[in-house]
């Protein structure tokens, strides 16, 4: 038996940050209805990555609401709003990700909901909280990886870089599913319900709890090194290098040390600890040449019994290949209600040995309001 079994969510979410925190709860076993919009549904259903379609939507909403149930509803529609009500009151979570006021409009607020569901766990992600001149902001990924500093730590020595995935959709999903466990924690001790708000803006700040302490202490900006960067807070040998057949990743280390292993004379003058940091722009310069004179697996046959820390870089098509990875079984199949199958990965936790499964993909736009109407009739 999953956790959440028999536990019920209500989620009027889309995009991708409050969806990716229905769907780790539907993998703790909580059964997620998803609220959405009769014709178009959840945005999300026409975000298409690089023009991927699967079944005739987006790859994006298919990754992301499997495991799921569809509920069609106009919440401008009397009618449909009753039938919305209905599962509110029966609901152990509501969640959305609208901006603020928007549920206020709508009436299907916290304080609303509370009103005839005491014990409710009200989730809600916002882009920049709800108070302050930026609450009406759009919730953007790329935006608040900008505003936050974020992109100012990847790359190197020039312009800000983002990150290659909506890291801050996915950052603040994970610390809306924490705050909403921990409230139904509460809730099954004290009885109580509870407002859980997240917003990108402080899940962004967040991430950078480390970098962001050793500026308060010393108040200076992060400088990356001027090539090879992987860390603006760390100093050599730490980032990745060409080789002759490929790359490699190096993290901390010796400087003498590696100096010895690869046979690298160049290295040899840098022998005191601070110099790796305070010298890392030539130490990684001379690094970067010295490791396209051989191959990977050379280097790695070298660093490795030597328990230097270094790695492989793989692309997807070569991880998935390694015995590493498929020992993992991070990939699952799942099939949609019309038979469509697909796959994608599962949930990382483990509970007990086991691993948290679900054949059950993706749900077509209102696959499930007439099974949900005649649960609410009865």
């Amino acid at each position: 038996m999953k956790p959440l079994e028999d536990y019920l969510v209500v989620d009027f979410s889309q995009f991708l940050s409050g969806p990716s925190a229905g769907l780790r709860l539907a993998d703790l076993g909580a059964r997620v209805i998803k609220i959405e919009r009769p014709e178009t549904g959840d945005i999300c259903r026409h975000l298409y990555t690089s023009n991927v379609i699967m079944n005739g939507e987006s790859s994006v909403f298919h990754a992301i609401n499997r495991n799921k149930e569809s509920f069609t509803a106009d919440l401008k529609n009397e009618a449909d709003r009753q039938q919305v009500w209905e599962l509110v009151k029966k609901a152990d979570v509501v969640m959305h990700n609208y901006r603020p006021g928007v549920m206020e409009r709508l009436g299907f607020d916290y304080e609303s909901i509370k009103a005839v569901n005491p014990e409710v766990v009200y989730g809600e992600i916002s882009g920049y909280g709800d108070v302050g001149p930026w609450k009406d902001k759009p919730g953007q990924d790329l935006l608040l990886q900008s505003l936050t500093g974020l992109t100012w730590l990847s790359g190197n020595d020039g312009g800000p870089v983002p990150m290659g995935l909506s890291i801050i959709d996915m950052l603040a999903g994970t610390h809306l599913a924490q705050g909403i466990l921990a409230c139904l924690v509460r809730r099954s001790v004290k009885g109580e319900g509870a407002l859980v708000q997240v917003s990108m803006l402080e899940s962004a700040y967040d991430l950078q709890f480390e970098a962001v302490t050793t500026y308060y202490y010393d108040g200076l900006l992060p400088q990356r090194t001027e090539k090879n960067n992987a860390h603006a807070y760390l100093g050599a040998p730490y980032g990745i290098y060409k080789t002759a057949d490929g790359y490699m990743a190096l993290a901390m280390g010796s400087i003498p040390q590696l100096a010895q292993l690869l046979k690298c004379n160049a290295l040899l003058p840098y022998t005191e600890v601070a110099q790796a940091f305070h010298q890392r722009d030539e130490i990684k310069a001379i690094l970067a040449d010295h490791l396209q004179s051989d191959t990977t697996e050379s280097w790695l046959s070298v660093l490795q019994p030597a328990d230097i820390w270094c790695a492989e870089v793989f692309n997807w098509d070569t991880l998935m290949q390694q015995d590493g990875f498929k020992a993992l079984n991070m990939v699952q199949e799942v099939q949609m209600q019309d038979g469509y199958q697909y796959q994608t990965t599962r949930c990382p936790i483990r509970i007990d040995g086991e691993l948290l499964t679900s054949a059950k993909g993706s749900p077509a736009l209102g696959q499930d309001t007439d099974k949900i109407l005649q649960e609410i009739k009865n």
